[in-house]
């Protein structure tokens, strides 16, 4: 690893003092990373974040619950006293997010970060958000996701400039652009655009997301310059993500992700939700009704037998199922249900005996 990136890194966490390198990180999926799964990637030396919810309502109670199970956790209770920042995340999808409401939570709770995606508005929308969140707790640090080059460089350049970007490859399950690459160019060509000649202390520390799952691809981000990896899908196969067990089931017994999930507005339009902004979609498991959509299966019937397979609870979910399963192409490297301090410390632990080999060769 070049000395710059080195530094860089330890600069990063320095700002999350519970924290260990190699940095790993719990992506704030929309409902299903909860407090109890935020707080246990951070109690295991990660930095875990919270999901926005299904509405803006939602988060006072989430850092409610939040505060309080870290209130039981001795470390991380005596970090937020020192800090004054409770040791967790929050993410938004500012397109449908309320500034006004985020302000008021923010200021009361004080997280540590604030991961910002999906603007309706571009670089624009993720100023408003990025000087709002600023003015109510000014130790907070913000993350904003970006899905291409041009995107880190409109966010680099930025008066409102973020303390970190993650930078998201196409692997990645969810929602993203349309439109991307893999992280294994998308990550080094940012890299070079934003800290590119630029002295270490002013780099932006890049977090690498989108497809990594185990040891092997997040050592390879870290190489390739990032300080630190986000998860999104291994963490569906976590004991505390919040996630109907049929869902979970999918994911572990689902493989060759790039086959068998799909880029699609569908399952978003299935779920009544129509407006998210232009050139956006969502990667997920190719299922029941994912087959009839591409059978010509009016999308009225489609929508009626997505309604009635919601009504039967795990059995709604799998590869005869009908329920949206949001997944990253690596799916076939998630193979079993963990506690999420198990995978935090897995991973980390791996990428430093992926590295101390390839130092060797």
């Amino acid at each position: 690893m070049a000395p710059p990136i080195q530094q860089t890194i330890t600069r990063l966490i320095s700002h999350y003092p519970w924290t260990t390198s190699p940095l790993i990180i719990g992506a704030p999926m929309k409902v299903i990373a909860s407090p109890k799964l935020a707080v246990a990637v951070s109690s295991a030396g990660g930095l875990g974040f919270i999901g926005p919810g299904a509405s803006p309502s939602d988060l006072s109670p989430s850092l409610q619950e939040a505060s309080n199970l870290i209130s039981s956790s001795p470390s991380l209770s005596k970090i937020a006293k020192e800090e004054g920042l409770l040791p967790v995340g929050v993410g938004f999808q500012t397109w449908a997010g309320d500034l006004s409401v985020a302000s008021q939570v923010l200021e009361k709770f004080k997280p540590s970060a604030v991961w910002l995606f999906a603007p309706r508005h571009g670089q624009k929308e993720l100023d408003e958000w990025t000087k709002g969140i600023r003015s109510v707790s000014k130790g907070t640090k913000i993350w904003i996701q970006v899905p291409s080059v041009g995107d880190a460089v409109a966010a680099a350049e930025s008066e409102e400039r973020p303390d970190v970007l993650v930078v998201q490859g196409a692997d990645a399950g969810g929602h993203s652009r349309s439109k991307g690459a893999g992280i294994i160019t998308l990550l080094p060509e940012v890299y070079d655009a934003v800290n590119g000649g630029v002295e270490s202390e002013k780099q932006i520390p890049l977090i690498a997301a989108g497809g990594i799952i185990e040891e092997r691809g997040a050592a390879a981000a870290m190489v390739l310059g990032a300080a630190g990896v986000a998860m999104g899908t291994r963490f569906l196969a976590s004991r505390e993500a919040t996630i109907n067990r049929g869902y979970q089931k999918h994911v572990v017994e689902a493989g060759d992700g790039g086959q068998k999930t799909v880029r699609t507005q569908l399952y978003n339009w299935l779920r009544g939700e129509r407006n998210w902004p232009a050139g956006w979609d969502a990667r997920g498991l190719a299922n029941e009704s994912w087959r009839d959509h591409e059978e010509g299966v009016e999308f009225d019937k489609n929508q009626e037998l997505y309604a009635e397979a919601a009504k039967k609870g795990e059995e709604g979910w799998g590869e005869r199922g009908r329920m949206a399963t949001y997944a990253g192409t690596g799916i076939g490297l998630v193979r079993e249900v963990k506690g999420a301090g198990e995978i935090v410390a897995e991973v980390r632990d791996g990428i430093r005996k992926v590295i101390r080999a390839s130092n060797e060769l």
